[in-house]
């Protein structure tokens, strides 16, 4: 088992004003999850989503109505996205501990991250198979200000990277990064990794990999979608 990605699918959907979760919602007529899973199985080994509690009942109605065959096992996240990340992690290592190698490589991605490009996510293994911790980022086409509303100053926007998913990293790495306690400046996995000393790898990434929180970004989801 060289290549594994955690879906990281427990949000609870409070931006998008829904009692459903943007995850489980529709986008051209099947979850948003569902077209998760399908851009990650050709290309990877294991697949892991972690959900909501609240939310397993609702995907298991889900696998039946929409007939979903692709693979993957479910793990009931935490309170956090660590402590998700983290019992995915926990999962991997009860279950599957014989099947992981000094090889094994472990992707982190966004359910609410439809659309990312198969040719990325395979280059974000292919990186960590290398060794190299790594995300996919875009540089920011905005001036950028740092500070508060009262004080700030303009930074140069060309070393301004705007954080996308998958982030990808050698599974050993990954399973001992989380082994220290949950910071708050822990925002993504590539924050709780760096804080072990290792550098991250930006990947440039793609602009329609949009990670939908708005209702408006359901409409430039579908438009994505129909004129790829």
């Amino acid at each position: 088992m060289n290549r594994i990605v955690i879906i990281a699918a427990g949000g609870t959907g409070s931006r998008i004003k829904s009692t459903l979760p943007k995850q489980y919602m529709l986008l051209a007529g099947i979850p948003v999850l569902l077209h998760t899973l399908a851009k990650f199985s050709p290309l990877v080994d294991k697949i892991v989503v972690v959900l909501h509690a609240d939310m397993a009942t609702l995907w298991d109605g889900y696998i039946k109505e929409y007939a979903i065959t692709i693979p993957h096992d479910i793990v009931i996240g935490g309170n956090s996205r660590f402590q998700s990340v983290k019992n995915g992690l926990a999962y991997l290592q009860k279950q599957y501990q014989t099947q992981l190698t000094a090889a094994t490589v472990i992707a982190v991605h966004d359910a609410a991250r439809p659309l990312v490009d198969a040719k990325l996510i395979d280059l974000s293994l292919q990186e960590a198979a290398k060794g190299q911790c790594n995300t996919l980022a875009t540089k920011s086409t905005n001036s950028i200000r740092i500070g508060t509303a009262s004080q700030s100053k303009a930074v140069d926007r060309n070393s301004v990277w705007q954080v996308q998913t998958p982030q990808s990293f050698p599974a050993e790495l990954l399973f001992n990064a989380y082994q220290q306690p949950e910071s708050p400046l822990f925002t993504d996995d590539a924050s709780v990794v760096e804080t072990c000393g290792y550098t991250i790898k930006l990947i440039e990434g793609s602009a329609t990999n949009i990670k939908i929180t708005y209702p408006q970004d359901f409409e430039m989801a579908e438009q994505l979608l129909n004129n790829p």
